[in-house]
Order: C-alpha cells, then structure tokens, then sequence
C-alpha cells in the first residue's frame, strides 16, 4: 500500500467526550470515527487492525475444529420468547417490528438462533460433537455508551457454541476452546490472564474470562503471584480466618457518635481501626403469589467488616437470597430497626430478622455497630454473650490485596484488566428450553449438553491500545498492527536516489509477504514520523539523501529511544531479521 492511495486522516486534539486513552488515540489516528453514541465508522486504518484480529481468531478456532456460519443479526421474537429472555432481558435488548407488527430483536448474542439450527440440522449422535462460530455484528442498547469500542452499542463479536451428546462431552468441548483461546491471545502479543469467573444462575465451575491487563481496566482481577491462581472479583473466595474466635475482653457499651454515620467516621471519632467496625446491610426478599403480587416479604441483615465490600454475586449464593433479593425500603428498616440507616446494628431489633454474618465477622470480638439510635454506636459487642449466633455465617465480601489464596500458596495481589474473551459452559439450559434434542445411542431422544464461547473483536484492538501506548501515540504489536513496517523516504521529490531506495526496498518488502506501507505523501519529516507514531506500526525504515551518500539508512522500533543505522544494502534482510521472517 502507498500512502497517496490510503485514507490517512489524523487529528492532532481528541474529541471531548474521548475519556480513555484508547479511545483518544484511535480517534486521533484516523481508526474510528463517531456515527451516534456507541456507534462507530470503522474507517480504514481501524478496519486493517480489526481484520487481522479477525484472522487471527478465524485460523485458531478452524485449527480446533469449530465450523464457520453466520447468522442474522436481526432475529424473530419467537425464539427469544422459547427461552423467556425476550421478557426477561433488559432494555439492553432492542426490540424493533416490521411492517406487519411482527416482533424482532437486534442480536446481542446468539444463543436462539444457533440452538434452532442445533435442533434441525443435528439429529443424531453420530453428528457429535459440533462447535458454530461466527464474527458478526452485535448490537447491545447500552444505557451509557462510553470509551469508545470500550464499551460502544454496536460491536463485532466472535460468538462460538459447542454442542455434545454429554456433560463429559461438553467439558472436552470447553476445554479445547479455553486452548484455543490461550493460542490466540498468546498471538495477538498482550499481556492477559485467563481467571475463573462466576457462571451466575447456570451454575458449575467452567467460566473463565480473559483479561487483559490494563490499569484502565473496569475489572479487578484476582491472582496469586506464587501461583496459577486467578479469578475475578466476583469469583474470588476471601478464605474464613484462621484460628477460634477470641473471649471477649470488653463490656458492651452504648457510646455517643453525634453526626458519625459511617464505618470510617465512626472509626476515626473514637480512634480505633476501621476493621474492628460492622457495617448493617438491610436486604429483603419476596413470595409472589401466582399473579406476581407480594404476598410476604422477609428482611435481613448482613453484617460486614467496616473495611471490606458487599459482593452482590456472592450474596445472590446464599440460601434463602439465591432466587432473588433486593435492599430493604424504608418503612421496612424502621419496622425491624426503629432507627434511620447510618446507625444500625444486630442488638436490641424491634422485630425478628435473618441474620448472615461474613466469614470474617463470625470469628470477632469486640465489635463496634450501630445502636439502632440516632448518634450512637455500642462497641464491645460479642457473640453468644450480646446476641445470638448468627443465623448463617457465609463468604459475603470482595476479597482485598493481602488476603490468602484459596489455593494455600501466599498472599493475594490485585490488577486491572478489560475483559476481551469468556468460555461458558451452559449445560442444558437452552437446549431444554427449546427442546433440542438428538436421538442418542439408545435410539431416545436426548437434550444437548451446550457451552458458548465468546471473542470482542472491536473490543480488543481498543484494550490492546490501554496497554501499549505512549505520549506519542499507539504502540502496536505486530501481530494486530494496521501497517508492520512503513518506509519514510525524506525527500523523494528532491533526490531520484531516495525515491529509487524507497521504491526498491518498498517492493522487496511486498515480495517477501510483509505489510508494508510506503509513505509517498511528500510530508515533511517531523509531520510524517509524528503521522507514523500516532498510528503506532512498529517498524519504521527512514531513507534519506545524506544517509544514502553514507550507504545507509535508519531503521527504528516504534519501542526504540533512538534510530539504528543499517547498510542500505542490507536493510531489506535486516528488517526481516527484526520480523522474525
């Protein structure tokens, strides 16, 4: 490719409403431009890096034996209907008719769709197992679009699904996609790790996602430095401590608190670290009756340690709060607490409620909550001695920097990371659902044992950007950059000898199967290698006059402080050479 021939548009400030690097950097460099919120032009120097990602994911997903398909991405309503998620899901799916009323939606993801095709087109256990996987546009009616591809409304994923005739089946299934996804992130040349993750409402163990390591990152991602150990916020475990409870060594005292609301000021005003406070958590569930009318209601009270984090995924496991909680209202607090929240706490209720106490606050003493008082606080409250024991005692926080690994091996340690892949193992969920069934061994008919497997194509060039970048711009990995190497000849309008040069090793490069980009624009060389820079292709060949009268040429890493002098030559077998090729 020439320059001239190229779209090249690059900006020198970034939009306002550009919050992120990424999004910054890829606005600046001419790769996306904004349509409406969420919604982006690919324009051709974006397009080139989604394109190799594509590839990239295309050969490791062929290469594990999954089969290419596309499916529409606009859908009928029905099938969404079978599995209930057309009611059930959000606003984030965009429901749209046709001129005949009928309804349709805009795919978020495809799990209708290829569950049909599973139930039509495989019939028989012979035809196991099978993985469809396609790279299509998606679309996901965010409430707030922000970060450009980050988090945008229209996006391109590759969604695969597996399908097998059992559960062993379907876990060699979902093995072989989380290789297949350790190969293509090994080759797109980021750093990531693959944690555990939650599997929510489906239950099981097999949930990963990938992240990227950013510190950008949305999310908080879990590892053991001395370890394999890895999982995300809501996965992570916060072990239970060590050891039996302490006696109690302090009466139990009402204490005033005037104006102290909080764990952290209650800690301050009396001088004392904020992990011997207890925050109240008030959540309710409720019975409906066959109508959906609330028919009983039940509160409880989660008790945390004043320094650590509710985990609402880790909640939602708790027997009794599994099929659904919310937090308590108003006129529920006063009824359990006669108190208004900033000074609630387990001793002296008005009404009975479920008490559940962390791990971490089952086994302390000496506690400090609130007294169910306006301004005060009781400290020294124990266990057994003040109150009852705790009606269930589970893991209920986010585990924070310093906690023990679950797998015994040292001290946990926290990074940020953007997620850009899952593997989901689904069971039978879809499958029942729409009755998919194939006649097993015995002739009887048989749900499909499904996972799904999940890729963001247009996400990932922008969590590639967070984490390779400097104050001049993009820095890509050869892999997914939009050009490799671009050839900068410095006044080849000047000089038949540069123009012969550049020509020369410009088509060496094409014949040897290197991305090349030759910039023939005639920009001056402080706008051409600012151009260049912004855009981030990592390798650069400079050929000007001078350094021909020398018999050389300047060849820099976009990484590199300073340029590298080579032979003019022998630059052709030295830029391979910094390929690997």
């Amino acid at each position: 490719m020439k320059a001239s021939q190229f779209l090249i548009t690059t900006l020198k400030e970034a939009p306002a409403d550009a919050e992120v690097v990424s999004h910054q950097l890829m606005t600046r460099a001419g790769m996306v431009r904004k349509l409406g919120a969420g919604i982006y032009n690919y324009m051709p120097m974006g397009l080139r890096v989604i394109q190799k990602v594509e590839a990239i994911v295309r050969e490791e997903m062929n290469r594990a034996g999954a089969v290419e398909m596309t499916m529409p991405v606009v859908q009928p309503a029905e099938l969404w209907q079978e599995t209930g998620r057309f009611e059930k899901m959000g606003p984030e799916l965009l429901r749209i008719q046709d001129r005949h009323e009928r309804d349709y939606v805009i795919q978020p993801t495809s799990e209708e769709v290829v569950t049909d095709v599973a139930r039509q087109e495989l019939r028989s256990y012979k035809q196991l197992p099978k993985n469809l996987y396609q790279i299509q546009t998606k679309f996901r009616d965010e409430r707030r679009p922000r970060f450009g591809l980050m988090r945008g409304r229209e996006f391109i994923m590759k969604d695969a699904y597996s399908f097998d005739r059992d559960e062993a089946g379907a876990k060699a299934s979902y093995q072989a996609m989380a290789a297949a996804y350790r190969r293509i992130f090994d080759r797109f040349g980021l750093k990531y790790r693959a944690v555990a993750a939650d599997s929510g409402a489906i239950g099981g163990d097999l949930s990963e996602e990938f992240q990227v390591i950013a510190a950008t990152g949305e999310d908080a991602i879990v590892y053991c430095p001395n370890s394999d150990y890895a999982a995300n916020m809501e996965k992570a475990e916060a072990l239970a401590p060590a050891g039996p409870r302490p006696a109690p060594a302090n009466p139990m005292v009402k204490t005033p608190t005037p104006g102290k609301s909080t764990c952290a000021d209650v800690a301050q005003y009396l001088g004392v670290p904020l992990s011997t406070t207890i925050k109240s958590l008030v959540l309710a569930t409720d019975e409906l009756n066959e109508a959906g009318e609330v028919v009983k209601s039940q509160v409880w009270l989660l008790l945390l340690r004043g320094d650590h984090d509710m985990n609402e995924v880790k909640v939602g496991k708790v027997p009794g709060l599994d099929k659904g909680f919310r937090f308590a209202s108003i006129p529920e607090i006063d009824a359990h607490f006669g108190c208004k929240p900033g000074y609630l706490g387990p001793v002296g209720l008005k009404k009975p409620l479920k008490i559940v106490a962390d791990r971490e606050v089952a086994v302390m003493a000496d506690w400090i909550c609130g007294s169910n008082e306006p301004d005060f606080h009781t400290t020294g409250v124990n266990w057994g001695r003040d109150l009852s024991e705790p009606d269930l005692v589970a893991d209920l926080r986010n585990v924070v920097e310093g906690d023990p690994s679950p797998d015994g091996k040292g001290a946990l340690a926290i990074e940020r990371g953007i997620e850009v892949g899952h593997v989901f193992y689904l069971g039978t969920k879809y499958s029942k659902a729409m009755n998919a069934t194939f006649l097993d061994t015995d002739g009887k008919p048989k749900h499909f044992e499904m996972g799904c497997y999940g890729i963001g194509i247009t996400r990932l060039p922008a969590a590639a950007i967070e984490q390779n970048h400097d104050e001049r711009g993009i820095v890509w990995p050869d892999a997914i950059a939009p050009f490799t190497v671009v050839v900068c000849p410095v006044g080849a309008d000047r000089s038949e000898a540069v123009k012969a040069a550049a020509d020369e090793l410009y088509a060496g490069l094409l014949a040897a199967g290197v991305d090349v980009i030759l910039d023939d624009r005639g920009e001056r060389p402080g706008a051409m290698f600012a151009d260049w820079e912004l855009v981030g292709v990592p390798h650069r060949v400079t050929i000007g006059d001078r350094g021909l009268k020398e018999g050389m040429v300047e060849y820099q890493h976009r990484r590199d402080a300073a340029a590298t002098k080579v032979p003019a030559a022998e630059a052709l077998a030295y830029v391979r050479g910094r390929l690997g090729a």
